[in-house]
């Protein structure tokens, strides 16, 4: 019967976190744009996902922010429309890899944490790592991906000269704001599951 309730609970909470995905991805509150730039927060549903229901549903919500990241390449992000315009299958692969393997990856880290009784330590962890993966796998798969042409290439004549133009500031905001409202809700969130099952 506990188990029935607690399947229940992640279920309602992956279908809630996945419209806040889609609700933040298309208003002001997901993306803050600053130059070439975007300082994203829709990482933190998938951190908070992933640390209540584990890795299937970090990478189910990881998906769900790939595909609000791929729609904005038809015309609503100068970035991303550009890469589509370059490689359309190359931009889908960039769009949803990255983010499932960041949810799959957090869940895996909170449930080490979990395991040896560190939950809220986890949740601190897992959430820093969020906004941390999120920016190595996206940037990482830029460069793997389009590396090699003229749009990459303009940021800059090297890998570290393009990397210091895609990763400024906006990493750090993305970092902070994931591991401070990442691990404070899924805690919180934690302790309401738990009283309640």
């Amino acid at each position: 019967m506990a188990k029935n309730r607690e399947n229940i609970y992640k279920l309602t909470l992956t279908a809630v976190l996945t419209a806040l995905i889609f609700v933040m991805a298309f208003t002001p509150l997901g993306y803050l744009k600053v130059g070439v730039v975007s300082i994203t927060f829709l990482m933190i549903p998938v951190v908070i996902g992933s640390i209540i229901g584990g890795p299937a549903v970090g990478a189910v919500l990881g998906l769900m922010f790939g595909a609000t990241s791929f729609i904005q390449c038809f015309g609503m992000d100068a970035f991303g429309t550009t890469l589509f315009g370059i490689n359309p299958i190359f931009t889908f692969i960039m769009c949803f890899v990255p983010r499932i393997l960041m949810g799959l990856g957090c869940g895996f880290i909170y449930k080490g944490f979990k395991a040896k009784k560190h939950s809220n330590v986890g949740a601190v962890v897992t959430s820093f790592g969020g906004g941390f993966l999120n920016t190595v796998l996206f940037v990482g798969f830029l460069l793997l991906l389009f590396y090699n042409t003229e749009f990459i290439r303009s940021f800059g004549d090297s890998v570290i000269a393009v990397i210091s133009v895609l990763v400024t500031f906006n990493a750090v905001v993305e970092w902070i704001a994931c591991t401070v409202i990442g691990s404070a809700v899924s805690i919180a969130l934690a302790k309401a599951m738990k009283s309640r099952l």
